[in-house]
């Protein structure tokens, strides 16, 4: 075959294309190894650079010392069992409700539908919210950062339309021998969803480890904290919550404040990024696959 010769415009646009990705890309990942590399440094070279990206002099005291009582862990302990648990009621819920909602024999489907759209419209506002938790006796408990967003409408659309748009053909023949609806479901329709479910477990899993507002307003109980709320407390009002001097080594000098905050936003950052790469490869075919019609 005849090697095709791209031409000087096609050329330009690419350089231009990979210039202001690049731009992007590092203005994206700049501040993230200046935090990275804040947590390692010590209080002689905070105070004498103002911005740097590797330190002269390796220091871990700031991870010592966060990690000096058992706060951080059992705040990372609650934000692992809410984006796990959290997570897998999401899919349930969302993958029981767009199945049959894909099916355009189901009686009064429009009407659900339309229902589940109006809720992307209009909510009733935090404080009816704040009162429903309150009666339902979830205040205090960590079911409230799960239950109240067990859906999302939006995510529920997208999985629905990608249900509706997996061959009918293949549910016939399975329906022919003998299978029934929940193993449709089980068998068929589930393992052909992977780059969806992949997606959407990544949507799921990113929303309940960054979320911290429904816990400052249902959780009550420090020991209840999820990570996020603890960092909220550790880098907005004070460092005192993150360790206890009192447990560490006699000559252990005190990591300046800026560290100690650097090194509790790579702690609450670092496992959802060990995450990202797993379901990466899922993420852009799942959402334009389930995205191209209503």
């Amino acid at each position: 075959m005849a090697k095709r010769y791209r031409s000087a415009g096609e050329i330009t646009f690419d350089v231009f294309n990979y210039f202001v990705l690049g731009v992007i890309g590092i203005a994206a990942i700049l501040p993230f190894l200046f935090v990275v590399s804040g947590s390692f440094a010590t209080e002689a070279e905070i105070t004498k650079r103002a911005v740097f990206l590797i330190p002269t002099t390796i220091s871990f005291d700031a991870y010592r010392f966060i990690f000096s009582t058992d706060t951080i862990v059992r705040s990372i302990g609650v934000s692992l069992y809410v984006t796990v648990i959290g997570t897998a009621v999401n899919l349930f819920f969302t993958v029981t409700m767009a199945y049959p909602m894909a099916k355009r024999y189901l009686m009064g489907r429009n009407v659900i539908l339309n229902l589940v759209i109006f809720t992307m419209l209009f909510g009733g506002g935090m404080i009816p919210t704040y009162l429903v938790i309150r009666e339902l006796q979830l205040l205090d408990t960590l079911n409230a950062l799960i239950l109240p967003g067990a859906i999302s409408a939006f995510n529920l659309i997208i999985v629905k339309n990608f249900f509706q748009e997996l061959p009918v053909e293949i549910e016939e023949a399975a329906r022919i021998d003998g299978c029934t609806e929940l193993g449709l479901l089980w068998k068929i329709v589930l393992p052909l969803s992977k780059p969806v479910l992949a997606t959407f477990t990544l949507f799921y899993a990113v929303g309940h480890w960054n979320n911290f507002f429904s816990a400052l307003l249902y959780i009550n109980d420090p020991s209840k904290w999820p990570l996020q709320v603890m960092l909220r407390q550790i880098v907005m009002l004070s460092q005192s919550a993150a360790g206890d001097l009192s447990s560490m080594d006699p000559n252990f000098v005190q990591p300046p404040e800026q560290s100690i905050k650097m090194a509790v936003i790579v702690v609450g950052t670092l496992p959802i990024m060990c995450v990202y790469p797993f379901l990466q490869k899922h993420f852009a075919k799942g959402v334009m696959l389930g995205s191209v019609k209503g």
